[in-house]
Formats: C-alpha cells, structure tokens, sequence
C-alpha cells in the first residue's frame, strides 16, 4: 500500500493522489499553497531539522533528501563504532604545551548509560549480539562488546580511546615511577633486578624474511649475522652469497657476488667480520671474500693440506685462523694469512662437527660414532674423551659462549647437554639434559650469545627446529607455532650479535627473521 502524509486542512490521501495527476495546475495557487503549507509547519517548529525535511519532501527536492538521508545514515552506521562528535578540548594551565584535544571512547554511548538494561534489538546494535539470549544487555557488558568490535575492526585501540579514567591512572603511574627513579638515584639500587630470559614462553615478532630483496634460487646453506654490523649473509646452491642490511622491516639488499660453478657448502665471515670464506661442495678450493675491496679470491692450493675436498670449517675465535674438517677423522688447524695448514688432529671415526671453546684454547670435536674428543690447542694434547651417552651415530655439536655447556646432537633426534666443566674431568660424564623434541637427525645446534637458549634445528622434516631455554632446560612451548608452514628444512641458524634476531636458512631458498623482544639490541 502506497503511503500518504497528509497535511492539516487538506483531503484525504486518495483525494491528494487523484489531484497529482492533474494535467492542469495553476502556477499562482500552487505557490499560494506552498506559502500557506509552510506557514502551518512553522507552528510545528519551523527551526526543527525534521520539520525542513518533511517540508522538503512534501513539496520538492526529493532526490536532495534521500542523498542527505542516505549520508546521515552511514554517519549513523559508521558512529556506532567511531564517536567524533563527542570529542572535546583539555587545557592544561600548568602546561606550556598549551590545549590538547581529547576524543572520547569510542565505545562508550551516553544514552545506553542511562539505562539499565539495553534493547539490543535497536538496528544499531543487531549486530552485535550473538544469540536471541540476548535481546537485553547492560551497559557494562555492551561497552565490553562494542570496545572488543572496535578493536577487531581497527586492529587495536589507538592512544585516544582510552578512557579520561585510564588515563589519569597512566599518569599517576608515570608519578610513581619518577618519584621511584628519583629515590633510586639518592640512595642507589639495593634490590637487584634480574634481566634474565623467562622459561615457558618466548617473546618474539615475525619480520619480513631476512633475504627477501634477493632470495635464493635453491636451497639455503648458510645465514650468519655479521658480529658487529647490523649485517646478515646468506649463501646456499644457487652459488652466490649475499649481504643484507637488518633493520626487520625491508632488509635491503647491500652487496652479492656470483661464484661461477660454485654452490656454497659453508660462507661465515672471519673473526674481525672483513672477509667471508665460502667452500664449496666437490673440492678443497674455497674462495675469501674482501668486503672493503670488494675482492673475491680463489684459494687453489693450501701448503700441508693433503684433502681431496674441503666443506665443513669452524673460524677460531681468538685468532685469523679456521679449523677445517678433512676426512678419516682429521682436523686441520689453517692460517688465513699465509694460507698453510699449522696443526693437524687425529680423532677415531670420521669428525662430523667440531666447536671452540669461548677463548680458543680447546676445541670440542664429535665423532660419528658418538665419541666426543676435547683438545687443547696450544699443547695439541688430548684432555678429555668420552661416549656421548646412548648415542649411536653422533651428527652435530656446539659450546656456549659462557664456557658453561656443551651440546651433542645424534641422528636419533636427541641432544645431550653437558657441563664442560665436568667434560674435562670425567671420563664418564653424565648429561644435564637429555633433549628429546625433535624426531629425526639434529642436524644444527647454536648456543645464543648470552647462553639462555640453544637452538636445535634438523634439515630432514619441515619445522623441526626447537629452541631451549637455559638453564632450566624447558622447550619454549610457542615456537615454532603457526598455522602455515615458513620455517620449513632448516640447514643452519644463527642469532645476532646480542641476541635480538635469530634467523634461519631453509631448503626454500628463505631465511626467515625473528625478533626476540626480551633482547633490546642488535
């Protein structure tokens, strides 16, 4: 049914209906008409806004109101989540700053305040129920519901919606804590303060791959942070090797090379971080990359090294020396000045990893058969040997930068964690720890620079890379945690300098960054 407004004195709708289609109207009593029409409305209001647009539409301007309508709707619709009109200006006379704006909550609506309970059928709070239990709600409950749709929509509540309320707490909070530096700085800091890692669960932000200005065409080798630039390098099969500026939001691109014929094994730079040597997979050449002159290298021929091909290498952290990993149980010590080999070690078994003390002095050397060597370096004199428990074929093994543990990965997937303090005077030392998370070969293990977590990792199943925290020697339970996959087969970790990156090179190509938020420098 067609609906009619009519008007005090006129006839009735049917009446009105017939005379609009009229084919003759005369122009003075139609104005005359308008006159006296409005002249009537002006009793109800003439200043009232519903009162000109009832006018409007009764005689003209239709499709002006129904644009109008049609705005003020969606300003309607859009307020029920974002309140403007409501915001008002603070002055502050002890302040120079002068007058600041405050807006008011977002969620809070001053006429829902006066009532007890809400009619949530109103069309402006349909959607915010979530069942027919509830057609009322309370004030409290429904702010509660707009302040929870309010973030969702804006992804957090920005700085002016917090309440006057809480922002007078803020600020007394902030009174509290400068009264407190204040007491600190009179009469010193008497209650130490642990900055110690927390077990359970590890605080971190996922950023932008750490090589996503220039990923690799094949599988990732190798990630290492440079120690003391805020500098990343990743190498891998594509036979390249990349640098990359970290700052975790574009990582830009800042040098690569090209190795002709030449996939990257192992690239890490050397201990003053000026040179990068890379070796490859099938022969005992490996290249040294100057980064100052931008001079690549090739090492042909090494005095005293009688290898048929040379991969793995650990750099010496107190000298311009890499220990390089031969065959049938050999371990060469190299100058990277004259380019000659100094000292040679003999293990049984073929070596499959081998890690520095923090000094230098004494290297740590794990054999396939799950023995465990330890040497002094200066003397070449074996100190300490012994079987890493219930190991059957030993894979991988690393020392904390503390001088404190020592870490021994096997193909079964479990990481014995000892005390090198004990490694050195039993022959039979018993782990710390026996880390069982990880179900297929510990490929990759790496101590963080403070020695609170060490991170193990295997290339041979996707997300298989655990981190443990020390020394209360528990799984951080929310890594690797994530409903699709990017850490995929890992052949290599590192963490910057002072911990607040850890990265990780995979079979994709990707070197994925994390920030570890507890760590606030590079």
């Amino acid at each position: 049914m067609e609906d009619v407004i009519k008007l005090p004195g006129t006839e009735d709708g049917k009446a009105a209906r017939k005379r609009t289609r009229a084919p003759e109207v005369d122009p003075q009593e139609e104005e005359e008409t308008r006159r006296a029409n409005a002249e009537r409305l002006s009793v109800l209001g003439g200043e009232d806004a519903s009162v000109r647009l009832l006018e409007e539409l009764v005689f003209g301007a239709e499709e002006e109101l129904l644009e109008r309508l049609v705005e003020e709707d969606e300003e309607e619709q859009a307020g029920a989540l974002l309140v403007e009109d409501g915001d008002h200006v603070s002055c502050d006379s002890e302040d120079d700053g002068g007058c600041v704006q405050i807006r008011e909550a977002a969620w809070v609506d001053e006429d829902d305040e006066q009532e007890e309970e809400v009619d949530m059928k109103h069309r402006y709070r349909k959607d915010l129920m979530k069942g027919e239990a509830e057609l009322t709600m309370s004030n409290q409950k429904l702010q509660e519901r707009m302040r929870a749709q309010f973030q969702k929509v804006m992804g957090g509540a920005p700085s002016w919606a917090d309440s006057n309320a809480k922002k007078k707490k803020k600020a007394a909070a902030a009174d509290d804590e400068e009264e407190e530096e204040e007491l600190t700085r009179r009469t010193g800091n008497f209650v130490a303060s642990s900055d110690r890692l927390p077990s359970g669960i590890l605080r971190m932000k996922k950023c932008l791959h750490a090589n996503s200005s220039r990923p690799s065409e094949d599988r990732l080798s190798t990630v290492q942070f440079h120690p003391s630039a805020q500098v990343v390098l990743t190498a891998g099969l594509d036979q390249s090797v990349s640098l990359f500026q970290v700052d975790g939001k574009t990582n830009p691109k800042i040098q690569s090379i090209h190795l002709d014929r030449f996939p990257v094994h192992k690239a890490q730079f050397s201990l003053q971080g000026d040179t990068v040597i890379a070796t490859g997979l099938k022969n005992k050449m490996f290249y040294l990359y100057d980064m100052m002159e931008g001079r690549v290298t090739p090492v042909h021929n090494v005095r005293g090294l009688n290898e048929a091909r040379v991969k793995e290498f650990s750099v010496r952290p107190d000298g311009g020396e890499l220990l390089l990993t031969g065959t049938s149980g050999y371990l060469h010590l190299l100058t990277l000045k004259t380019k000659e080999v100094v000292l040679s070690l003999k293990v049984n078994g073929d070596v499959v990893g081998s890690s520095f003390s923090q000094d230098g002095s004494k290297v740590f050397a794990n054999s396939e058969d799950g023995e465990v060597f330890v040497w002094d370096m200066r003397s070449s004199r074996c100190l300490s040997r012994f079987t890493d428990e219930g190991c059957v074929k030993g894979t991988s093994i690393a020392t904390s930068p503390d001088g404190q543990y020592l870490a021994c990965g096997s193909q079964s997937g479990v990481v014995n964690v000892y005390s090198q303090e004990a490694c050195l005077k039993s022959t039979h030392p018993r782990p710390l720890k026996a880390v069982k998370n990880l179900l297929t070969s510990a490929t990759s293990l790496t101590f963080n620079p403070s020695s609170e977590i060490l991170a193990i990792a295997s290339r041979a199943e996707d997300e298989a890379v655990r981190l443990l925290h020390l020394p209360s020697f528990s799984v951080f339970s929310n890594f690797p945690v994530s409903k699709r996959k990017i850490i995929y087969r890992t052949s290599c970790l590192d963490f910057s300098p002072h911990s607040g990156f850890l990265s990780l090179a995979n079979n994709k190509g990707h070197a994925p960054l994390f920030r570890l938020l507890h760590y606030k420098d590079f």
